[in-house]
Parts: C-alpha cells; sequence; structure tokens
C-alpha cells in the first residue's frame, strides 16, 4: 500500500466533524453541512445505534468515518473486534476516508489497509495532555509513514506557542517525503494552527458545525474557519 491515491487530492480541505447520539440526528446535523465542508467526519463512536450504510446512501459530500476508542479520547466502548467492523464496512463500501489509530492493534491496521481499495485510510495520533518533544514526535511521524497508511494525522494539546511550532514544522518533514499529513494543536494556543495548517501544506483541518459541536477542545465553528481563511486571500 503507497501513499499514491492520496497525493492526487488537493491539500488544505476543512472537515467537519458530526458526533450526535443518534442517526437520525447526525443525518440531519450532515445534511445541513453540504456545500459548506470538503468533507464530513461521522463520529460513529458518539452513535448510540452505530451504523454506516444510511450516511453512504444520504449525503452526497465525501465522508470520514471514525469509531474513536476511549483510549484515545473518544467514546466507543466495546472490544476492538466491533469497532474495526463498523470501519472495515466503511472501507469495503468505498466511503472516502477511515481513520484508525497509530496505537490500534496491528491486525487490524493490516485488515483495514487491505479493504481500503477505494478509501483512505488516515492513522491517527492524538495527545490530549501535552505536545511531546521533537524527538518523539520526528519518531511518530516516521512510524506513520512507514505505516502504508494513505494520510497521518498527528494532533496534541499545546501549552505554548513553542509547542504549536513543533507540531507544524512536521509538515517539512511530510513534504519531503511526499506524505499527506494532518498536523495541529488542541487548546486555546493551538487554535491558530488549525488555520495555518491549510497554508502550510497541511492535507486536512478540522471544524465544529456551529458554536455548540465541537469534538476538540479549540476546534472553530466551521463558519468562523471559513471567514478567517477568506480573511487571509486577497
Amino acid at each position: 500500500m503507497t501513499t499514491e491515491i492520496a497525493t492526487h487530492t488537493p491539500a488544505g480541505l476543512i472537515c467537519v466533524s458530526v458526533a450526535q447520539p443518534k442517526v437520525a440526528l447526525a443525518l440531519a446535523a450532515a445534511e445541513r453541512l453540504q456545500g459548506q465542508a470538503d468533507v464530513i467526519e461521522i463520529r460513529l463512536d458518539a452513535l448510540a445505534d452505530a451504523a454506516v450504510a444510511p450516511f453512504l446512501s444520504q449525503l452526497r459530500t465525501p465522508l470520514l468515518f471514525t469509531n474513536r476508542p476511549q483510549w484515545e479520547g473518544g467514546m466507543f466502548q466495546g472490544n476492538e473486534a466491533q469497532r474495526g467492523a463498523l470501519l472495515l464496512e466503511a472501507a469495503r463500501a468505498g466511503c472516502a476516508y477511515v481513520d484508525l489509530e497509530l496505537k490500534a492493534d496491528l491486525g487490524l491496521r493490516r485488515e483495514l489497509l487491505a479493504a481500503a481499495t477505494k478509501s483512505r485510510v488516515i492513522l491517527s495520533w492524538h495527545n490530549f495532555e501535552q505536545t511531546p518533544d521533537n524527538a518523539a514526535l520526528d519518531d511518530i511521524l516516521a512510524q506513520q509513514m512507514a505505516s502504508g497508511a494513505h494520510i497521518g494525522k498527528l494532533v496534541t494539546m499545546a501549552h505554548s506557542w513553542q509547542d504549536v511550532l513543533r507540531v507544524l514544522q512536521l509538515q517539512l518533514t511530510a513534504a519531503a517525503r511526499n506524505f499527506p499529513l494532518i498536523a495541529f494543536c488542541m487548546g486555546a494556543p493551538g487554535v491558530i494552527s488549525r488555520l495555518a495548517t491549510l497554508e502550510l501544506g497541511g492535507y486536512m483541518t478540522y471544524a465544529a458545525p456551529d458554536e455548540n459541536g465541537a469534538t476538540a477542545p479549540g476546534q472553530l465553528p466551521i463558519a468562523t474557519l471559513q471567514r478567517l481563511r477568506a480573511a487571509l486571500r486577497p
């Protein structure tokens, strides 16, 4: 598996995360976002009655399916077989993207990469407490690049502007290797990185549907993010 599929898609995408407890509510929220978002993330771990097919059949915007476990800041409480089954279903159905954690079982990763003949696999790593030092960040990125995944995602909690710069500079390494990378920071100091990454070669950033729909600290509403992005461009 190589990164060739992903390199044909322009960088700088805006993905809006939808986390609702019911499929009908999530579908309604996603419907409102069509025409605004480049990608819509369906947080399967937020759904009490998680399903993939209704979203693929009713939405035209490219979809990203995420089923985040509790051990990486998500809400899914079942076992890995149950969690992976939904991601595999999405990949086999040809969704645009599926997200799998770097720390997930290697067997599940291999199975998902094999199933994703028409989908792009995002291999993600999150730290909700801090930003590691340069050596640790470089090692995480190296693991992602060697994994066979189409795209890497590396997101940390920033406590200073130095944290933000350490994460954004990873895009230099990724660009040199032609590896699409999603890289930004959470928290108040990291807010600027959610916009800056778009202008610095980042593959994608994440936004909230509205003021009350954030799925991570510092996530901006899509309307705000679009307004700020427009202000940067003459």
